[in-house]
C-alpha cells in the first residue's frame, strides 16, 4: 500500500527502518535562512534526512523575472532527489514541524510534480510525532545515493499568461489577499478575480488536517482552480488538501505574486 496524500505518525512510525521508506525533514523559517537545517540537526524522526526549502527545493532567484522561490531545474531537481535516496519505489514521508507549515507540501508536490506518486505528508508534522512518543534523533543522517528520474506533468503548472479565464484562489493571510499588511513583498493585493482561501484554514485547531468531508466543505464550488499564493509554496499546501479531499489534482502557478508584480503592466486588485 503507498500513500500519496497524507499519512498519521501511527501509519508512518511502522516503516521508520524500512530501507523502502524515507522521512525528509522539510523545516524551513522565512526570513531566517540555516534554522530549519539547525533544528534539524539538533532534533528529528530517526532516520530522516534534510531537505532545504532554498537550496533544495528551490531554483535560483533572477531578480525581476522570478518569484521568491522559482521552481528548481528539472534536472537539478533530479540530482537533488537522487542524492537524498529517492529512488523509483521508494516511499516518500515529508514533514514540517506541524501540519500548519509548508516547506513539506512544497517536497511532496515536488515529487508528483516529477512523476513520483508515492509521497506523503506526515499529518500532524514533528509535532505529532513527539506527542506519541515516537523515536527521535540529532545530527546529520544521509542515505545511500540513487538515480531518479523525474516523468515531468507539465499540466500541473500554469504560468502567468495563462491565467486569464481560470478559477484563481489565493493561499495568502487574507490580510495580505486584501493589500494589508504586506511586510513580504513589495506590491501589496491579488491577482484580479482571485478568491481567498489561506492555506492555514486546511488544519484543525488539533493540528492536523480538516478531514475530507470538511476539505470538500471548504473547496465547495471551486472547480479546476489555480492555486498562487506569495512565491508558490504555501499554495502547495492547498493542492495537498485539495487532493487528499479527493476533489483531483488542482492546478499551480509557481511563481505566484511575488512573480506577478515583477511586471508592472500587469494589474493588481485590492479589498
Amino acid at each position: 500500500m503507498s500513500f500519496t496524500t497524507l499519512i498519521t505518525p501511527a501509519e508512518a512510525a511502522p516503516h521508520r527502518t524500512d530501507p523502502d521508506w524515507l522521512f525528509v525533514d522539510c523545516r524551513f523559517v522565512l526570513g531566517q535562512p540555516g534554522r530549519g537545517r539547525t533544528a534539524y540537526e539538533e532534533s528529528h524522526i530517526a532516520g530522516a534526512v534534510y531537505a532545504d526549502l532554498d537550496t533544495d527545493l528551490s531554483g535560483p532567484v533572477v531578480p525581476g523575472r522570478t518569484g521568491r522561490h522559482p521552481l528548481p531545474d528539472e534536472e537539478v531537481f533530479e540530482e537533488v532527489a537522487g542524492l537524498l535516496g529517492i529512488g523509483p519505489e521508494t516511499q516518500v514521508v515529508a514533514y514540517d514541524e506541524r501540519s500548519g507549515a509548508m516547506a513539506a507540501a512544497r517536497l511532496w508536490w515536488l515529487l508528483r510534480w516529477a512523476g513520483h506518486d508515492e509521497v506523503a505528508v506526515l499529518d500532524g508534522g514533528l509535532d505529532g510525532w513527539r506527542a506519541v512518543g515516537l523515536p527521535l534523533a540529532s545530527g546529520v543522517e544521509e542515505r545511500p545515493p540513487t538515480v531518479f528520474t523525474g516523468r515531468y506533468r507539465e499540466s500541473m503548472t500554469v504560468n502567468a499568461d495563462a491565467l486569464d479565464g481560470k478559477v484563481l484562489v489565493d493561499c495568502r493571510t487574507s490580510d495580505r489577499y486584501r493589500g494589508e499588511n504586506e511586510t513580504v513583498d513589495p506590491v501589496a493585493g491579488h491577482i484580479p478575480g482571485a478568491v481567498s482561501l489561506p492555506f492555514t484554514d486546511n488544519v484543525a485547531p488539533v493540528g492536523t488536517f480538516l478531514p475530507p468531508e470538511e476539505l470538500q466543505e471548504r473547496f465547495a464550488g471551486v472547480t479546476e482552480p489555480v492555486f498562487y499564493c506569495g512565491s508558490g509554496v504555501t499554495a502547495a499546501h492547498n493542492v495537498l488538501a485539495y487532493a487528499h479531499a479527493g476533489l483531483g489534482t488542482a492546478g499551480l502557478y509557481p511563481g505566484s505574486w511575488s512573480e506577478w508584480i515583477t511586471d508592472p503592466d500587469r494589474p493588481v486588485e485590492l479589498g
